[in-house]
């Protein structure tokens, strides 16, 4: 059985960023997050949070997963980049107030460099999102931006 882990145990983010509300499950190669849409929820407005919005859960997700890799190892976990997504398709252009939002990220490949690439799909009540998605999380992010500012 697999430990449980907060959301604020495996995703850097802090405050309003942090934006999934559960980690359901997880496990060697996948993450199962939720997230509540409410009228406190970042970003939401009159109609709810706009739908592009769930390319961050997703990217938070997968953030979540690689921190449960690290938290396992006993490491802490590190900042990672969103370099890219191909097909993002959204049933709806806004996740209304009420909703509860089911995450799934699903690793395909994983490169020794960092490089990862990852299947997303994104569910509610009547509502499915999906996107493949391109990560990067370098050994040590800080030395990564430094060099990157060069």
């Amino acid at each position: 059985m697999m430990p449980k882990f907060s959301v604020e145990e495996l995703v850097p983010h802090s405050g309003k960023m942090s934006l999934l509300d559960t980690i359901v499950e997880y496990g060697e190669d996948w993450l199962h997050a939720e997230v509540q849409i409410t009228t406190d929820s970042m970003f939401v407005d009159e109609r709810g949070v706009p739908a592009w919005i769930g390319l961050e859960y997703l990217a938070q997700a997968i953030g979540a997963f690689s921190g449960s890799k690290e938290r396992l190892s006993g490491d802490q976990p590190k900042l990672g980049f969103l370099l890219g997504t191909r097909k993002y398709r959204c049933t709806t252009d806004y996740f209304p107030i009420g909703q509860t939002l089911s995450i799934k990220v699903r690793r395909e490949l994983q490169g020794d460099n960092g490089l990862s690439a990852f299947s997303c799909l994104l569910q509610g009540e009547g509502i499915e999102a999906s996107a493949n998605l391109n990560v990067f999380q370098p050994d040590d992010a800080d030395q990564f931006l430094q060099d990157a500012n060069s």
